[in-house]
Parts: structure tokens; sequence; C-alpha cells
């Protein structure tokens, strides 16, 4: 279980906040997770036929990644854009704000998906209350048709998944390559190691990106996210397998040590030092999302080349003969092996 901490919170356990036999939409956001700031997260469950209907957001872009299930999203953005793409366990889309969507399960099993919103308190408007919101003379005069057309609407309020008649219609344009889409478990990881690999969702790979990304960690239990701080990204994280420990160190000098397991989400602000390793030999895949399109890190490894030895030694208040023989390191390496024990789990 989780060590009670202010940076961690139940994404599955927090109840739903939309629940039918359709499925379910779970979130996490400064309402109930306090320390989020700038990001929030989502779980949608859809059953097989269950549509998330359309709808947009309000005041954040919005990048998801499926964990399971083949959906099928249709949107249209700014400058009449078009898109209706499908998308698989693994694959990741982009929603812009602003942007009316839609998220149908179109496979035979249950679809599972981990989106991060560009805001801690998101908002969204629903296609169909957006209707009500018109009479039916407003409507029928956008559509060219007799306001009668628009009686057989019942006004009632939108629920947020419903169900599809009859058999899913996948454009055949759905399968072309398109720039919401993105494939991040078909990427050969650039950090790649024995003991562990990063595939990066970032600007640098996919161009939609704006003020998000997501990198897609796996560590082995031999080893470990060496302890880092992100000058100006802050880090929101969902434990998709595996059960890991953090430590999180806070500008007044505490220490705030956590253990996580599947279905959990962290929050790190911005420039926080912390550090990632795994706790069961089966090591821990995150799914890790920060709030800008490129993010970047200062790693203890290299921080160690930065200074001299002299530097070094009057800072640790040690004489310079017993210093670790730090490793010239120019570029941090992210992910480092793990040779020596695990520390006790407190």
């Amino acid at each position: 279980m989780a060590t009670e901490s202010r940076h961690v919170a139940s994404l599955i356990g927090a109840g739903a906040t939309y629940r039918t036999e359709l499925g379910s939409i779970s979130e996490l956001t400064a309402e109930d997770f306090p320390i989020l700031s700038g990001m929030s997260l989502k779980r949608i469950v859809l059953e097989p036929g269950a549509i998330r209907e359309p709808q947009w957001n309000v005041n954040a872009n919005q990048i998801a990644y499926v964990v399971a299930g083949t959906v099928l999203v249709s949107m249209l953005g700014d400058g009449d854009e078009f898109s209706t793409f499908v998308v698989k366990p693994g694959q990741m889309y982009h929603v812009a704000s602003g942007a009316v969507y839609h998220i149908e399960n179109v496979g035979e099993g249950t679809a599972e998906i981990i989106a991060s919103l560009r805001s801690d308190r998101p908002a969204h408007f629903s296609l169909q209350n957006s209707f009500n919101a018109m009479s039916d003379a407003v409507l029928g005069n956008t559509y060219d048709l007799p306001a009668s057309a628009f009686e057989v609407f019942g006004r009632q309020d939108a629920a947020q998944i419903v169900r599809r008649e009859g058999a899913a219609r996948i454009p055949d344009s759905a399968g072309l390559p398109n720039a919401h889409l993105f494939d991040i478990e078909a990427q050969n990881p650039p950090l790649s190691y024995s003991y562990g690999s990063a595939r990066l969702g970032r600007k640098q790979f996919w161009a939609a990106l704006d003020d998000l990304s997501m990198y897609s960690l796996n560590v082995a239990s031999t080893g470990m996210r060496e302890p880092h701080w992100h000058p100006v990204t802050a880090e929101l994280g969902y434990v998709q397998s595996g059960h890991a420990r953090m430590t999180v160190l806070d500008p007044d000098g505490s220490l705030d040590t956590y253990e996580l397991e599947p279905g959990h989400a962290y929050f790190i602000p911005r420039a926080y030092p912390h550090h990632i390793e795994a706790l069961g030999e089966e090591g821990i895949h995150f799914l890790i999302f920060f709030d800008q399109p490129t993010p970047g890190d200062v790693g203890y490894r290299a921080t160690a080349s930065a200074f001299s030895r002299e530097v070094l030694a009057a800072s640790f208040g040690v004489p310079e003969r017993q210093l670790p023989q730090f490793p010239p390191t120019p570029v941090d390496p992210l992910i480092v092996s793990r040779n020596n024990p695990l520390d006790p789990v407190a």
C-alpha cells in the first residue's frame, strides 16, 4: 500500500465521478488532490459499444494513452480541421483545447484510457448540452431546416457515456497517419539500458504537442531512476504496473518517502528533487506526464561533474581525499544501474 503523502493519490480508488453499466470516468483535480498545479488526470473506461459523448475542453489541451482496447477518436478543430483515427493499446492521441471530439470503443473488450489535461481544474462542454441551450428555431436556421425538425430532441441533460446502436462505423481514412496520433510504444526507445528504458512522447517526436508531453518509463528491479529535478517542469505520474518507492525533497527541508502501486498517481512540483525505484522483481511501468512539450531535467550524477572537487569537498565538509570518485558525466543517463542492496522498506 502507498505511504500517506500529499504527493500521492489513487486514481482508481478515489471513486468514479461518473459510472454506469457502459463505463466510468475517474479524475484527479486540484479539488481532491490539492498539490496539483496546472495539470490533472483522468481514467476513462468504456465497455464494448460505448461512446464517450462528443464534448470539448474549455481550458486545457489533452493527451491520452490507451492502456487497453481499441477506440475510434473523431474531432473537429480550429480552422475546420477534421480528424478521425483508430487508437490501439500503447498508442496516444492529442486533443487541442476547444476541439470537439468523441471516443468510441470499437473493439470486443473493455477500453481503458489514461488522459492528462493541462489544467488542475478542467472544464468542458458537451455537444448535447450545447444544442439544448439553443432554441429549435435557432437550430433550424443553422441547418436550413424547419424548427419542427428539432422537436425530437428531449432536451435532457447529457449522459457522459452513451450506447452505440449497431456496429461501429470506421471510415477508411481512420487508418491513415494523423498528426494527433502517436504510437509511443512502437518507438525505438531513445534511452535504453539492460535495466530500464524510456520512450518519449515529446515535441521532438510528436509535433502536435504544445504544452504537454509524456514518457513511458520502464525500470527493472536492477535499475533506478536517478535522483533529479526538472527546472521548469512539473511531473504527474501514473503507475501502470509494478510497485515502487519514491523520495521527494520539499523546499522546507522535509523529506517525503512513499510507496506506489498500480492505479496510483503522484505529483512533483517544478524543481523538487526526487527519485524512483522498483520494489518488486517485476519492475515498474510508469506513464509520466509533464507540463512542457520538451521536459528537461538536472540529474545528481551530472551535477557532481559540474563542480571541482575542491568545491565539493568544501560543500560537503569532508577532506577532498575522502570524496567518492564521482565518474565524469557530461550527459545524465536518466536511468542508472542499482548495484547496491535495496534500502529496507520503512
